[in-house]
């Protein structure tokens, strides 16, 4: 159906009169008669009575004259709710997160900004690394914020993303205490070897924190005959098996301050294990709209 055809209904339906509605369609009467029949052939109805002069509407023409009228003031307002949807998804930061970081680091880091300019809608993406990485590189974010560490380049960094140090944060092997309050999963200094395996809750594929882990810790975890008992995407899931004393996981210092205050998990190994990241955010490149460069410009003043 042509949205032409519904402005042809309602010149006819006003004069009642082909070669008049015609003339104010600027077009010849046959054409115009033509495209009256291909709307009525659309809808597969009559819309006018055509025994008379003037032509008169059919009941389902009357019906259907409110329904045109409808259409078409609904077409008119599309250019304006449509700049006023582009106006607001300008105005909203879209920021994509590795979750143990939105659960901890996010809220506060945000809160900081606010002295040096308003920080107004955000839409938060909340997932594993590999998709938040996609989530940038598709165009859906402006923004992300992850670990990351110099010697492990990610996607966005390898694809010339530009980014910013907003913080840093450590990667510590964590473990429940026994009665005595040492590990109840230790892991011995690197280079020693276990009298035992040692059960370790990993990271599946697309974490990544377990990319980090792997990458940088691998050949040291194979050496010390860890045991991979359980698998997971989440830091925080990680976390609560761990808590549990179902074996030792990497966890980010900025998701367990508490508990390794409180004593409730403790680290597995000595320092050499530990390891020091980054915590970036990465933005779009290129021009962006007001919002998202007036925050980028804030959070590279910010350091």
């Amino acid at each position: 159906m042509n949205l032409i055809w519904l402005d042809d209904f309602l010149a006819l339906a006003a004069t009642g009169n082909f070669s008049r509605a015609a003339e104010d369609r600027h077009m010849t009467q046959p054409a115009f008669s033509r495209r009256i029949r291909a709307l009525e052939d659309w809808l597969g109805v009559t819309l006018f009575d055509r025994t008379g002069h003037p032509v008169t509407l059919t009941e389902v023409g009357e019906w259907f004259r409110a329904v045109a009228q409808e259409i078409l003031a609904r077409v008119d307002r599309v250019p304006d709710e449509a700049r006023a949807v582009a106006d607001a998804s300008s105005a909203t930061l879209r920021i994509a997160s590795t979750h143990a970081l939105s659960l901890t680091f996010l809220p506060t880091w945000l809160r900081s900004l606010e002295s040096r300019l308003t920080v107004g809608p955000v839409q938060l993406v909340s997932d594993v690394m590999q998709q938040c990485e996609a989530a940038m590189l598709q165009g859906r974010v402006q923004f992300v914020l992850c670990h990351a560490h110099e010697h492990l380049p990610n996607r966005l960094e390898q694809a010339g993303y530009p980014s910013v140090r907003v913080g840093t944060d450590d990667l510590l092997p964590v473990s429940a205490p026994d009665a005595r309050g040492r590990p109840r999963h230790a892991l011995r200094p690197v280079g020693k070897a276990p009298a035992s395996k040692v059960s370790m809750l990993a990271y599946s594929a697309e974490s990544g924190i377990g990319r980090l882990v792997r990458a940088l810790r691998g050949a040291a975890l194979d050496s010390a005959h860890t045991e991979p008992v359980f698998t997971a995407h989440l830091a925080t899931v990680l976390k609560s098996m761990a808590l549990d004393g179902r074996g030792f996981a990497w966890l980010p210092q900025s998701l367990i301050g508490d508990e390794l205050a409180s004593g409730r998990l403790v680290p597995a190994g000595d320092a050499s294990w530990a390891i020091p990241v980054d915590i970036r955010l990465y933005r779009q490149p290129g021009a962006s709209p007001a919002t998202p460069e007036n925050f980028w410009r804030a959070v590279a003043a910010a350091g």
